[in-house]
């Protein structure tokens, strides 16, 4: 048996010191348990992903520092880790250490870089070009990184030419709804093509706009799931690998120093890992992305504007789950629009989560605009100018309390109303950041009633029944502007996440709601450029995942 340990730890970018304690206290804890190998995730040492601090010399140093410094504990057990390295012609490599001994004794380089989506390795990492191979206690196993086990798996047929028996894969995935199950088809997949046990340390945690949803895997050789991690939580993954014969050392091969002490005879025993609907699977994932960016940033409390609809309803249940209610303020800010049932909407959901809630009436403030712009807007018939006068108000308001107080502005708009650019720019846009920015409306519905079956009534019903409103006018709707939400929601998903042709969309709806659908998204560009960086969920987010330009004249023929 050879026992492994896939340490699942939440790193932080550009944390070094604070990365190697966590590294360093995984690696007791597996001691404890008599390991014989433990895994850490890609790029452990700097946290993933570094971005532009891979231009700064002087941080790869210091990850190399960060390396050296945690050596000494790599005494009976073997230590695999993530982190930068650099060659002498000035190469930089996503690299993984292999320790033993109190020595780095190899070093395997990422070979398959990503450069879609949310990533862009090749602008920061040269491909590596080696193959190696390890042996531990007489068994020869492959190490890879993340992508190299997402090809077309030539790695592993490599390291299982030379002989590997089993294979370790240190990865940042980050989450989308539809990963789970492609990422586990995959690994079974690499698993029963190489007749190996196949081993997966991935990451958890949250980064800017990207989740890391942990789920680490261990598979046998017929592609069998024998040990899972957690999803969305720090967990160590302890298995037994009952690994089958031993291979003679070839020409090539890394020989790691034979252990001087052995796994117990008593095999590690597993609790099945509770399975989360997708559904669930969003909400934590927007409650642990909420949780380090406001916790990483060095944020204490959080505001938010409470307008009695649903989408700052769900932002305040994902703020108080990720934070607590002492650290959640709530907003009301009224005007001569909103109505009675709006506004006891929002005091009764600040009472059902018991956060603060403060009321910042804005009836007057607008009439001293209207006052101020009269002399030039004499004549003119009242329009969205005087609506988005309100949204900056509200917006103003926020940002006051969040500059005396150094509160974390909230943004609560969903996906669906930032696609069509039905938002204010220096208004209902304008916050620190954007929990639901990747969440269609009609997912925001969802997951709201999810919530009220497991939890109670915490968000009203009144908020789920009520039809969208923005209330900038009287009985203001939002199908006064756009299509109904079931309606909008299929069409941006083929347009935005499956990169669908207006032809193909237009299978499924009328033409020419698509074409104007597909017009608002395009126009919209500026605004979604100035605003604050949100949680992905989904395929493709508006973030690093989209990247239109602004000045854009093309129109599909």
């Amino acid at each position: 048996m050879i026992r492994i340990c896939l340490a699942q730890i939440n790193t932080t970018v550009g944390d070094l010191s604070g990365n190697v304690q966590k590294i360093v206290d995984s690696i007791k804890e597996a001691k404890d348990k008599q390991v014989n190998i433990i895994v850490f995730p890609e790029l452990t040492i700097c946290g993933y992903p570094p971005e532009d601090l891979l231009l700064k010399d002087h941080f790869i140093q210091e990850n190399n520092k960060a390396l050296n410094s945690f050596k000494k504990y790599a005494t009976n057990i073997v230590v695999i880790a993530g982190f930068v390295d650099k060659d002498e012609k000035g190469n930089v490599f996503n690299a993984a250490a292999i320790m033993a001994a109190k020595k780095v004794r190899g070093v395997y380089h990422k070979k398959h870089l990503p450069n879609y989506g949310v990533f862009d390795e090749k602008r920061y990492f040269t491909e590596g070009a080696e193959d190696p191979v390890f042996v531990y206690d007489g068994v020869p196993f492959g190490v890879s990184i993340c992508e190299d086990s997402w090809m077309d798996g030539d790695v592993l047929k490599k390291q299982s030419e030379q002989g590997a028996k089993f294979f370790i894969n240190l990865s940042a995935s980050p989450y989308d709804f539809g990963k789970l199950k492609q990422r586990e088809d995959l690994l079974k997949k690499r698993a029963t093509e190489s007749k190996s046990y196949f081993c997966y340390a991935n990451l958890i945690g949250g980064q800017d706009e990207l989740v890391f949803d942990g789920g680490s895997l261990v598979l046998d050789p017929k592609g069998k799931v024998i040990a899972s991690g957690k999803q969305f939580a720090e967990e160590m993954v302890f298995v037994d690998l009952p690994v089958e014969g031993r291979s003679s050392k070839r020409k090539g091969m890394i020989e790691l120093p034979s252990p001087t002490n052995q796994s117990s005879s008593k095999l590690i025993k597993r609790s099945p890992v509770k399975k989360y609907s997708r559904n669930e699977r969003i909400f934590k994932a927007l409650v642990l992305g909420t949780r380090d960016y406001v916790q990483k940033n060095g944020f204490k409390k959080v505001v938010l504007g409470l307008s009695g609809g649903i989408d700052s309803a769900l932002v305040a249940v994902i703020a108080v789950e990720a934070i607590g209610k002492d650290n959640v303020i709530g907003v009301t800010m009224p005007s001569q629009f909103t109505s009675a049932g709006t506004k006891g909407d929002a005091q009764k959901l600040a009472e059902n989560l018991k956060i603060r809630f403060i009321e910042s009436p804005i009836e007057g403030i607008f009439s001293k605009y209207e006052e101020a712009l009269q002399p030039f807007f004499s004549g003119y018939e009242s329009d969205a100018t005087e609506e988005n006068i309100q949204a900056r108000i509200r917006s103003n308001i926020l940002m006051a309390l969040s500059n005396k107080f150094g509160w974390l502005v909230l943004t609560t708009g969903n996906k669906s109303e930032i696609a069509v650019g039905y938002c204010t720019l220096y208004g209902d846009l304008t916050g620190g950041f954007a929990i639901i920015k990747d969440v269609p409306k009609t997912k925001v519905y969802e997951i709201a009633r999810l919530i009220n079956k497991e939890k109670g009534e915490v968000i009203p019903t009144s908020i789920l029944d009520r039809p969208p409103t923005a209330e900038l006018r009287h009985d203001q709707k939002d199908e006064d502007s756009l299509p109904p939400y079931a309606v909008l929601d299929p069409i941006l998903k083929a347009y935005v996440e499956e990169h669908q042709s207006i032809i193909k969309i237009s299978k499924k709806s009328k033409k020419q709601l698509v074409l104007d659908v597909v017009k608002m998204v395009d126009r919209s560009e500026y605004k979604r450029r100035q605003a604050p960086p949100g949680i992905k969920i989904s395929p493709r987010a508006f973030g690093k995942d989209w990247r239109l330009p602004i000045t854009n004249k093309y129109k599909e023929s």
